[in-house]
């Protein structure tokens, strides 16, 4: 069962609430999904809401049944929940526009719950709305800290050509009046998950935030407004130094990426809403004589549809009527059209050809393959686990030591110090709490990444979610798709082979007159060979298009066929046991072969192809050589995937693999503890490129494919993954060097605010000093990450 979460507002609170619901002993399993803000339980019997709720008592976390539900008794599962009478519901994805359903269940369509109407209105603008705010939050800390940071930067030096404009204090007064907005607007959020952090006791990320940026300010609006109040010790040239440029620049950093990550979230929905687009909103169905156009949701199991000349198939079904060439690759990935006849299967949202047939519906709303492909995707988004963050794990520990030595501070200052004890304790232990404001330790992971975005960008290298950097560090398994991902995608004509002694420039001009006019896949690839060839087409009559074998016509008063060999079979034609063997040679290279004769002979045979990108050999065997396990997933033949791996020197590879087959062969490596990034190009490999650890996209493959992954290879060049690899290890070291320097400046600093060094040297911290420490801080976490620009790739 899934819960919406409210209060969570970071990975930490995720690992919190998976914590406390997992303590019941009625849970089996509870994962929180960050990014979604769901939670999923998975329970022993029916467990009321009022229970889990119950797990969460003492926090601000809780549970709902609907994004903007109240949290009421029910229990957890969707049979005995009982929404309000006369509730309308709506499909979350607006499949059929603005149709309503007056009960709860599945959009006939998607798949997906229905959700009632109030429920819809919440969660369609939720992240929108979201989203705007953190962007104007944003826009307006960066304006005002702008300033703040460029007058405490000038104007560190008493002589700074500032003060020829106004006196020093007035520019303390501009400082604290910019710094209002950002603090008590754009930031406020912060400081309220830090004080939830405090009495939860589950210390994160903003915690340290919120007690260092608000210790500065608030110390800061002190030193402004009772300047008396401080010793001489801790002023320069007269003036308390102020922390707003602290205080305002940590919150703007944490609001960026606050935004990025918001951004990142909203691609899992466009990609559903992609793969949507797939299934037409209406059917033609057969009813006696008559064809009625009517809504999908109407189209029930049994029911005889018409499906007309390229238009996409509905539901689910089989062939009762006709032939036909379907375009399955959105299931297999595979370029050439399948050829169909009364009996066969046909899938939702795979294309019709040129070809007018009835089908029987078998599958019809969430039972169909494609309404599976969205759940898919949509399960395996939400159930990602979020990225550990590093600054969070320390955080976690951080946070409750440097709470304490400040507590130590005050006490022993307020003991031992033997004049002004209790305003000596009082800005010591104030002193450490700003000392730890993490703006260093808040750049070091942002500065990186955003210098590394840029380096793979300039690579080709498209990287949408921060998270995939760290993750596809740990990647040891790579599995890839066959077409478009390890070959072009487009079969081209590598070989005629003629026999009998018929010249190649005799059979061209044939080819071409009995291809020109068909949009078949092969023919296409002939007719691009023909007319790179220069060749002009010979005149025919008496043309024929025989489904599932080939065509003919008559030329220069001969019929002339092309096709397979149950096209040569039916005319009569025998092949010998020499042309049979060239054939099967070919074959075995994974090629297409198609035939061509006359009324007598066979005459020669088009072998046609998927070329492997040239780079593929080369980036994949040096993958293998840092230690990579690479996998061949395809929807192809056996054929032809094991001539595809045997020129890739791939060891392991699986043909014949639909969608689900894809991303369950993921979930199986990941269940070995195996860290997986999976490589693909079309809707087929959306699943598996959602489920994977790290998903890439050929940047020349489907938008689906493209939504569903983390990174995206711009030319589909799979160099690009070797260079992807190199460029995450060298991010995630430059990511803990940045922390390095970060806590190497707390860790020497917190000490000396604390004043271990008074009783021996009389030396406290001073402000400038502190100020100093920490803009160096600062310098060093920015130096380190820009080396990531010299990187080579």
């Amino acid at each position: 069962m899934e819960y919406f979460v409210k209060g969570m507002g970071c990975a930490g609170c995720a690992r919190t609430i998976e914590k406390k619901l997992n303590e019941l002993p009625e849970v089996i399993e509870a994962t929180v999904d960050f990014s979604s803000k769901k939670a999923s339980v998975k329970t022993h019997n029916n467990v009321s809401l009022d229970t889990l709720q119950q797990a969460l008592a003492g926090t601000h976390y809780s549970l709902s049944l609907t994004a903007d539900a109240p949290t009421t008794s029910t229990t957890a599962t969707k049979s005995t929940h009982k929404p309000p009478q006369g509730t309308v519901f709506y499909c979350p994805m607006h499949c059929e526009g603005d149709k309503t359903y007056d009960h709860p269940g599945n959009c006939p369509v998607c798949g997906m719950d229905l959700v009632p109407q109030a429920s819809l209105a919440h969660q369609e603008g939720h992240e929108d709305k979201q989203r705007r705010s953190l962007q104007q939050k944003l826009l307006i800390a960066i304006i005002c800290t702008l300033p703040i940071f460029i007058i405490s930067m000038v104007g560190m030096s008493h002589e700074s050509p500032l003060y020829a404009i106004m006196p020093p204090a007035y520019w303390d007064w501009v400082q604290a009046v910019l710094s209002l907005p950002v603090v008590f607007y754009s930031g406020a959020m912060f400081f309220g998950r830090a004080w939830k952090s405090l009495k939860t006791k589950n210390f994160n990320m903003f915690t340290l935030i919120g007690i260092g940026a608000g210790v500065a300010w608030g110390l800061s609006i002190l030193a402004l407004c009772f300047p008396q109040f401080f010793p001489e010790q801790f002023k320069e040239h007269g003036r308390v130094h102020l922390y707003f440029e602290a205080a305002t620049v940590i919150l703007t950093l944490v609001l960026l990426g606050q935004l990025l990550e918001a951004n990142a979230h909203s691609r899992t929905q466009q990609a559903i809403k992609l793969l949507l687009k797939l299934t037409p909103n209406k059917a033609t169905k057969v009813i006696g004589n008559n064809e009625t156009e009517v809504a999908i949701d109407e189209v029930l199991i049994g029911d005889l549809l018409r499906v007309k000349p390229g238009e996409k198939i509905p539901v689910d079904g089989i062939i009762t009527q006709g032939n036909a060439t379907i375009d399955e690759s959105m299931l297999t990935g595979e370029p050439i059209a399948v050829e169909k006849k009364e009996g066969d299967s046909v899938s939702a949202g795979t294309l019709n050809g040129n070809q007018s047939f009835v089908m029987q519906a078998k599958k019809v709303g969430s039972e169909t393959l494609l309404a599976q492909i969205i759940t898919m995707v949509q399960q395996a988004s939400q159930s990602r686990a979020p990225l550990q963050k590093l600054a969070d794990r320390i955080s976690a520990y951080f946070v409750p030591i440097v709470i304490g030595i400040s507590l130590l501070t005050f006490v022993l200052w307020a003991i031992f110090a033997t004049e002004n004890n209790y305003t000596y304790a009082l800005l010591n232990a104030i002193a450490v709490l700003i000392i730890a404001c993490p703006c260093a330790l808040g750049l070091a992971t942002p500065m990186s990444v955003m210098v590394g975005v840029g380096k793979g960008a300039q690579n080709g290298i498209l990287i949408k979610e921060a998270e995939a950097i760290e993750e596809f560090n740990k990647i040891d398994t790579l599995v890839v798709d066959k077409t478009g991902t390890l070959t072009e995608g487009k079969p081209i004509v590598s070989e005629v082979i003629s026999f009998n002694n018929t010249a190649e420039s005799e059979l061209l001009p044939i080819l071409y007159a009995l291809n020109q006019h068909s949009e078949h896949p092969l023919a296409k690839a002939t007719n691009a060979y023909c007319q790179s060839k220069g060749i002009t087409p010979l005149p025919f009559t008496n043309f024929k298009a025989i489904t599932g074998q080939g065509v003919s016509a008559v030329i220069q008063q001969d019929n002339y066929y092309f096709g397979n060999q149950k096209l040569l079979a039916s005319a009569g034609i025998s092949l010998t046991e020499a042309q049979q063997s060239t054939i099967a040679a070919q074959q075995e290279q994974g090629k297409t072969i198609s035939l061509i004769a006359n009324s007598h002979s066979l005459l020669g045979a088009v072998a046609i192809t998927d070329p492997i990108k040239p780079s593929a050999i080369t980036a994949l065997q040096e993958l293998q050589n840092l230690g990579v396990e690479v996998i061949m997933l395809t929807g192809d033949n056996p054929l032809t995937a094991k001539a595809v791996a045997q020129t890739m020197q791939l060891a392991h590879y699986k043909a014949e693999m639909l969608p689900h087959d894809k991303r369950n062969e993921i979930v199986r490596l990941q269940a070995e503890g195996k860290k997986v990034a999976m490589a693909g190009d079309g809707i087929n490999d959306a699943p598996a490129l959602a489920q994977a650890n790290v998903g890439i996209a050929m940047g020349t493959g489907t938008d689906v494919a493209i939504e569903s992954a983390q990174i995206t290879l711009v030319k589909g060049d799979l160099s690009g993954i070797l260079k992807a690899k190199k460029l995450s290890k060298a991010v995630v070291k430059n990511i803990r060097e940045n922390l390095f320097f970060a806590l190497i400046y707390n860790t020497v600093g917190i000490p000396v605010a604390a004043g271990v060094l008074y009783p021996f040297f009389g030396i406290l911290l001073s402000p400038m000093l502190g100020a100093l420490a920490m803009s160096f801080s600062s310098v060093s976490v920015i130096s380190n990450a820009l080396r990531l620009r010299r990187l080579k790739l």
